[in-house]
C-alpha cells in the first residue's frame, strides 16, 4: 500500500485540499448546467431557449479563454481559485428573485461562464505546485476521476436537488457549494514554481497583452510534446460533446430505450470505466510512455464508437442467440448490454488519453506559462465544439446516427494511426 503512488498523493495534504475544492466547485457547475436547461426549457418550453443557455456557456470560452490564461499566469492560481468560487456562488444568487425571466437567465450564465474563464487555467496547472514530478501521473488521474465523477454525481442529483428544494432554493444550494469550494482553495499551500526553458516570466513582464498571447501561441505551435497534448485533450472533449448531441437520436432509434434513461445509463459505465482506467494509469504505469499510452487510448476509443451501431447485428448472431438460451432474462446479451460495455471502454479509453495528454502539458510547462495553455484549451474546445453543436443534429437526420458513429470511429481511427505511422518513423 505504501508504494502505491495514487495512496500517497492522497497524502498530501494540499493537493488533497485542491481535489476537495474541485470536487464541490465541479459538481456546483455541473449542476448549474443541467438546472438552468431545465428551468429554461420548463419557462420557454422551446429547444431554441435551451440553445441560448448552451451557447451564453459557450462564447465566453471562445472570446476569453487564452486572455483569462494570460491574466492568471501572472497571479497566485490558490488566490484565483478562491477568488472565482466565491464570485460565481455570488453571480447566481439573484437568479433566486429572477429565475422566471430567460434573459436574466443568458446573462447569468453568460457572467459565470466568463468567471470560469479565470478558473479553469488555475485549476489543472497549480497541481505541479502541490505534488512531486515523479507523482504527476497519479495526481492527474485522481484530479480526472474527480472531473468525470462530479460530471455523473451532478446529472444524477440535478432533478432529485431542483424537485426538494424547487427552483428558487436550488441557487442557494449551488451558491454554498461553490462557497465551500471557495473555503477549500483557501487552505491550498502551494510551492514556489520553478523555471524551466519554457520559462518566459522574464520575457513577457513588460510586453503588451497581444504581444503575450503571441508569445504564447507561438510556442505551444512550435512546441511539439505541447501542441500534441493540446490536440488529444480537445479532440477528447469535443468527442464527449459530439456524443452528448446524437445521443438521444442514438438511445431513441437504435437502443429502442426512453430518451430520459439514456444519460445515466451511458454515463455510468463510462464514469466506472474512466475510474478504472485513472486507478490502473495512476498505480501502476507512472514511468510507462506517456505518447504510448494515449496511442492505445485513442485506437480504443475509435473502435468503441465504431461499434456502438452494431449491437443489434452482435445480438442477432446465432452463437449469440444459443447463449442466449441457457441464461436468465436479464443477462441475455442485446444490444443495450453491448452499449454499457462499449461506453465502458470509452470511459477506460478516456482516462488513457486524459491523464498522460495533461501530465505532458505539466511537465513541459513553466508556472508562468501553463495557464496561457490552459487557456488556449477552453478556446480549442469552444471553437470546435460548435460544429457538433450546429451541425451533427442535422447530419444524424440525414445519413442516420449509424452513419455519424461509423464516421467519427473511422476519423479517430484514422487519426490514432496516423500517430501511430509518423511516430515509428520519427
Amino acid at each position: 500500500m505504501k508504494n502505491n503512488k495514487m495512496l500517497q498523493v492522497l497524502t498530501v495534504r494540499p493537493f488533497l485540499y485542491l481535489l476537495l475544492s474541485e470536487a464541490f466547485s465541479q459538481l456546483a457547475m455541473n449542476m448549474l448546467n443541467f438546472v438552468l436547461v431545465i428551468v429554461a426549457f420548463t419557462i420557454a418550453r422551446s429547444n431554441t431557449a435551451v440553445s441560448g443557455v448552451v451557447l451564453s456557456f459557450m462564447i465566453p470560452s471562445l472570446l476569453f479563454g487564452i486572455i483569462a490564461g494570460v491574466i492568471v499566469d501572472k497571479k497566485n492560481k490558490k488566490n484565483v481559485l478562491f477568488m472565482t468560487n466565491i464570485l460565481r456562488g455570488l453571480c447566481i444568487l439573484p437568479l433566486v428573485f429572477l429565475h422566471t425571466n430567460i434573459f436574466v437567465i443568458y446573462i447569468i450564465t453568460f457572467a459565470v461562464a466568463f468567471i470560469t474563464q479565470f478558473f479553469i487555467p488555475a485549476e489543472t496547472p497549480i497541481i505541479p505546485l502541490l505534488v512531486k514530478k515523479d507523482q504527476l501521473m497519479s495526481a492527474n488521474a485522481l484530479f480526472g476521476m474527480g472531473i468525470y465523477g462530479s460530471i455523473f454525481v451532478a446529472y444524477a442529483l440535478s432533478g432529485p436537488v431542483l424537485l426538494i428544494f424547487g427552483r428558487t432554493n436550488v441557487f442557494f444550494v449551488l451558491g454554498l457549494l461553490f462557497l465551500i469550494g471557495a473555503f477549500f482553495a483557501s487552505l491550498i499551500k502551494a510551492k514556489e514554481p520553478e523555471k524551466n526553458i519554457l520559462s518566459t516570466k522574464d520575457v513577457i513582464e513588460n510586453i503588451s497583452l497581444a504581444n503575450e498571447i503571441k508569445l504564447a501561441v507561438s510556442i505551444m505551435v512550435k512546441t511539439k510534446a505541447i501542441y500534441r497534448a493540446l490536440f488529444l485533450l480537445t479532440l477528447a472533449q469535443v468527442i464527449i460533446l459530439t456524443l452528448a448531441v446524437i445521443g438521444p437520436g442514438y438511445a431513441q432509434h437504435i437502443l429502442k430505450i426512453r430518451v430520459e434513461d439514456f444519460p445515466f445509463l451511458f454515463v455510468t459505465p463510462a464514469v466506472i470505466g474512466m475510474a478504472l482506467g485513472a486507478v490502473i494509469l495512476g498505480s501502476f504505469f507512472h514511468n510507462a510512455s506517456k505518447e504510448k499510452i494515449t496511442k492505445i487510448g485513442l485506437v480504443l476509443l475509435g473502435f468503441s464508437i465504431l461499434l456502438l451501431p452494431y449491437g443489434s447485428r452482435v445480438e442477432s448472431r446465432a452463437i449469440v442467440q444459443a447463449i442466449n438460451m441457457y441464461l436468465p432474462y436479464f443477462l441475455k446479451v442485446n444490444v443495450f448490454h453491448i452499449m454499457i460495455v462499449l461506453a465502458f471502454i470509452m470511459g477506460v479509453a478516456n482516462a488513457l488519453v486524459f491523464v498522460p495528454a495533461n501530465t505532458i502539458l505539466q511537465e513541459e510547462t513553466s508556472d508562468e506559462f501553463r495557464g496561457k495553455v490552459y487557456g488556449a484549451l477552453s478556446t480549442l474546445v469552444g471553437l470546435f465544439s460548435l460544429l457538433p453543436i450546429i451541425v451533427v443534429g442535422s447530419l444524424a437526420d440525414l445519413v442516420g446516427i449509424k452513419g455519424v458513429l461509423r464516421g467519427i470511429g473511422i476519423v479517430v481511427l484514422v487519426i490514432a494511426g496516423f500517430r501511430i505511422i509518423y511516430s515509428r518513423g520519427k
